[in-house]
C-alpha cells in the first residue's frame, strides 16, 4: 500500500508540474520575470547558455530542497514530490530543449503527427518576440488545433 501512495503521489506531482510550467511561464517568464526569459525569444547572443536557464535552476534547487526534507527531517512524502519535481524536469528538458530548440542535435528526424503538432505550437508561440499575446501551453497539454494532417 505505501508503494501505491508514492507513486500515486509522484505522478500527481509530475502532473502539477505540468499546470505550473504553464503559470510560470504565462504569468512570470512572460511577466514581472521577462528580463530572464527574453533572451529566449530574441537570440540575441552567441552563448549556450540563455539567462531563461535559470528557471531550470530554481526548480531544481525547489526539487533538491524536498529531496533535503526527505533525509533529514523523515518527510516521507518529500521524496516522491521532489522526484516528481526532478522527472518532469528531465522531460521538459527533453522535449522543449532537446526535442523542439535542438540544443543536442538529437530527435532531429522524430516526424509523427504529435512531433509536429508539438514543434507546430511552439513554434506560433517563438512568432511573437515580446512579453504579451504569446499563446502559453505546457509540454504535455497542447492544443488540439495544432495537431492537424
Amino acid at each position: 500500500m505505501d508503494v501505491l501512495l508514492w507513486i500515486g503521489v509522484f505522478i500527481l506531482t509530475f502532473l502539477m508540474m505540468e499546470g505550473m510550467a504553464w503559470f510560470t511561464h504565462k504569468y512570470i517568464m512572460h511577466g514581472f520575470l521577462w528580463k530572464l526569459h527574453k533572451d529566449h525569444h530574441r537570440k540575441d547572443h552567441d552563448s549556450w547558455w540563455e539567462r531563461n536557464d535559470l528557471f531550470f535552476v530554481f526548480y531544481a534547487l525547489v526539487s533538491i530542497g524536498f529531496f533535503l526534507l526527505w533525509r533529514y527531517e523523515d518527510i516521507w512524502y518529500a521524496l516522491p514530490i521532489g522526484a516528481g519535481i526532478l522527472a518532469y524536469g528531465i522531460a521538459y528538458f527533453t522535449v522543449h530543449d532537446i526535442f523542439i530548440h535542438q540544443r543536442f542535435k538529437i530527435f532531429r528526424n522524430a516526424n509523427n503527427r504529435y512531433a509536429k503538432g508539438v514543434r507546430r505550437a511552439h513554434k506560433m508561440h517563438h512568432k511573437h518576440l515580446g512579453k504579451e499575446d504569446g499563446e502559453c501551453f505546457g509540454m504535455l497539454w497542447v492544443p488540439m488545433k495544432y495537431f492537424k494532417k
